[in-house]
């Protein structure tokens, strides 16, 4: 895992309180594509530089990078777990993403 990392962070426009960090400058089209199915167009929120540290609203600055380097992206899904978000990790998990 990298000390830091330039991260950019968009928000899905079909799922409320649903966001997708990214490495800065990553293609969109490089992410899986049921992912991109079932984000929708991502509209950006913000860029930060994020460290081991950096605590974030409901995660940590270690857990996003680790999914990074991981696969490429860390999804940040709503807290309250309603059936659309069980459906939506359900579909991640059948198309491998």
């Amino acid at each position: 895992m990298t000390e830091k990392m330039f991260v950019s962070v968009f928000r899905s426009t079909r799922r409320d309180e649903t966001y997708l960090y990214v490495r800065r400058g990553k293609d969109w089209n490089e992410l899986p594509e049921s992912l991109r199915e079932i984000f929708g167009k991502p509209a950006p929120a913000l860029d930060l530089v994020l460290t081991p540290d950096r605590r974030l609203a409901r995660t940590t600055g270690k857990e996003v990078l680790e999914a990074i380097a991981e696969k490429d992206y860390y999804l940040q899904l709503p807290e309250k777990a309603d059936s659309y978000i069980v459906a939506f990790k359900e579909k991640l998990r059948d198309f491998g993403a």
